[in-house]
């Protein structure tokens, strides 16, 4: 009797359609520093992918503007942060700005109140830069969400404070011409951020939510941003990960919560959250490549919010 082998195949993974839809506009950040490790971005990226700049504390203005210069110039929609508390005066904020449009034609920001405790001169929070009026003519405004809460902002552990500033920010883009999002922290678990969403929903908040993901990385290295950057009860989902000894040297990837996330979007269409703002915690060769290999793509020029 013959004996034969058959050799199998390897197989592509297949794409969760719920998925690759939740996917379409996905958003990425990087930092100048990050952003200099990386040859060809059009390498990485689908075209038009808005890309974040994070403007860390210290990070010289130049720095930021050559980012986005050489983002602009390879085909991305550049999105800056513009953290009040590291602003000194309008003088440097109009400066940015003007830095900004003329080197990279920047028309979208992200407003932050910033991670710092004492603010640096005239601004505390993303309300005061909306209320300046140095943003005027920008196409996108986005501003930061906290499905967890923010204890930075309502020190009892609640939402009032968070909440009313909501409130004024939804007001705020009733009035203004610039299309305005929720850009949220990074979370791990579905369940709060749906709840978090339909709250906002009943609360009369309609601002799309792209809700921020972390990428693929290593578990030590989610944990260590993870607590710095606050994250609430979600960290459990990576310490309860910890401690399975079968997972522990694994490297984690936001497979379960994008999932989970997608499958409710498909059966509520109208279900807040818009799109993916991914944290490529892990390296941006690594998030990318994963978008990729679960149907990321991106759209055409400034028609995502």
């Amino acid at each position: 009797m013959a004996l034969f082998n058959f050799k199998r195949e390897p197989t592509a993974p297949t794409t969760s359609p719920a998925v690759e839809a939740f996917l379409q506009n996905y958003s990425i950040e990087v930092m100048p520093r990050t952003a200099e490790k990386v040859e060809n971005f059009r390498d990485l990226l689908p075209q038009h992918t808005r890309v974040y700049i994070a403007h860390i504390e210290g990070t010289p203005i130049e720095e930021m503007v050559s980012t986005a210069k050489r983002l602009k110039s390879q085909g991305f929609d550049v999105m800056p942060h513009f953290p009040a508390r590291i602003i000194a005066d309008r003088a440097t904020l109009t400066d940015w700005i003007a830095r900004y449009q003329a080197e990279a034609d920047v028309k979208q920001a992200l407003l932050l109140g910033g991670g710092v405790n004492t603010p640096a001169g005239d601004y505390d929070s993303s309300m005061q830069l909306m209320e300046s009026g140095a943003f005027d003519g920008f196409t996108h405004l986005h501003i930061a969400g906290h499905p967890e809460g923010n204890r930075d902002i309502d020190r009892d552990g609640g939402d009032r404070v968070v909440m009313e500033a909501l409130k004024w920010k939804q007001a705020f883009s009733e009035r203004t011409d610039a299309k305005m999002a929720l850009a949220t922290q990074f979370c791990f678990e579905s369940g709060p951020v749906i709840k978090w969403a339909d709250r906002l929903a009943t609360e009369g908040i309609d601002l799309p939510i792209h809700i921020g993901v972390a990428g693929p990385a290593k578990l030590q290295t989610l944990i260590k941003f993870a607590i710095a950057c606050g994250v609430g009860p979600s960290l459990r989902v990576l310490q309860k990960r910890a401690m399975d000894v079968t997972k522990l040297l694994l490297p984690y990837e936001p497979t379960e919560f994008v999932s989970d996330l997608a499958a409710h979007k498909a059966k509520h269409p109208n279900f807040g959250i818009q799109s993916v703002h991914f944290f490529p915690l892990g390296g941006i060769k690594t998030n990318a490549t994963w978008a990729i290999e679960n149907g990321g793509k991106s759209a055409t020029p400034a028609s995502h919010s």
